[in-house]
């Protein structure tokens, strides 16, 4: 491309729709936040008073008409990925879009042959762990041979005790804990164990703490274990429980050894001590442990359409970690391994 910036159009301006607005408005090199799109009069005018954007759009189909764009991002509800992924190669823009691709893994699939018609076009669902600092030197020390063949995975998402049950609200859309959660942590040990095909899952769940998922299926703890054709596991637990902070981290275990990443989800190097004992603050949201990564994700896709560089993930990725989670979410609720 002759451009020297990528002119993005943003859709969704909720609470992390918000910080990728303002990571493009101001912290992204070679990208430039030109349009955004939101239903919500309220969003719109804080996009405009605080970020100085100054077209904005209730509907995203008149956005995508906007010939000045280059691309989109989309930080919109899940059940609207897929389709506005597909409408905007359409439209031909590039096009990020927060994960999941899908809660379905048929429109999924759909969504992945839809792509290969336009090969000049990009397209990218973000994982943003993948981003993360500690995570990129941990897939290098694996890739260096540091632990030799890794074949084990630990990993989790347990996200802090919310007492307002905002999530509660959002669980009928949300596809279930594992779709939400874990689906993070299924991409996770895909990419450090080399990316191999999935064989068996199974999966047991509780609703701990907030009984009024149990009619709808879902579940506000979990845990599951995936097996590979290659002989490697992981073992994912989701939470939406805990009383400390959130939590995230990841254990790698290999033939010649053990990395680990997030062990202590502490908010700074601060450790007080007191009548209480000795302990540390942790981060109270996914955003505050990767607020860095999310940048750092913002810049590759950049980088990748502006230069033509490869991106580290697929739309095949995405597919995949769905085809997993939607297993896994079978096998909670029907007590029964799912055989991929």
């Amino acid at each position: 491309m002759s451009n020297p910036t990528l002119r993005i159009g943003l859709a969704g301006l909720g609470r992390l729709g918000r910080r990728y607005a303002e990571n493009l408005a101001r912290t992204v090199p070679r990208a430039s936040l030109d349009a955004v799109c939101s239903p919500v009069d309220e969003e719109v005018a804080w996009a405009r008073d605080t970020l100085g954007v100054s077209r904005h759009y209730s509907d995203y189909r008149a956005m995508l008409a906007d010939p000045a764009l280059d691309a989109v991002f989309l930080v919109t509800p899940t059940s609207l990925h897929a389709e506005q992924i597909e409408q905007a190669l359409d439209a031909g823009k590039h096009v990020f879009c927060e994960k999941p691709l899908s809660l379905d893994l048929a429109t999924c699939l759909h969504t992945v042959e839809h792509a290969k018609r336009y090969p000049q076009l990009r397209a990218m669902v973000g994982f943003v762990r993948h981003f993360d600092a500690s995570y990129r030197d941990a897939k290098a020390r694996i890739e260096a041979g540091g632990i030799g063949r890794p074949f084990m995975v630990y990993s989790q998402t347990a996200d802090k005790l919310d007492p307002t049950g905002a999530f509660v609200k959002f669980a009928p859309t949300s596809g279930g804990l594992f779709l939400d959660c874990s689906v993070h942590d299924i991409d996770l040990a895909r990419w450090l164990l080399g990316r191999p095909a999935v064989k068996r899952v199974y999966a047991i769940g509780t609703a701990a703490m907030y009984p009024e998922l149990e009619p709808i299926g879902d579940i506000d703890n979990g845990a599951a274990v995936c097996e590979f054709v290659d002989g490697s596991m992981a073992m994912f637990y989701a939470s939406r429980t805990q009383a400390h902070g959130h939590d995230t981290h990841t254990d790698i275990i290999g033939t010649a050894g053990k990395l680990s990443v997030g062990r202590n989800p502490r908010a700074d190097r601060v450790e007080i001590a007191d009548a209480y004992g000795v302990r540390s603050l942790s981060v109270p949201s996914f955003f505050e442990r990767f607020e860095e990564a999310f940048q750092a994700q913002c810049v590759h896709f950049i980088d990748a359409v502006l230069d033509n560089k490869p991106f580290d993930l697929t739309l095949e990725d995405a597919a995949e970690a769905t085809r997993i989670a939607v297993a896994l979410r079978e096998s909670r609720q029907s007590g029964k391994p799912i055989d991929l």
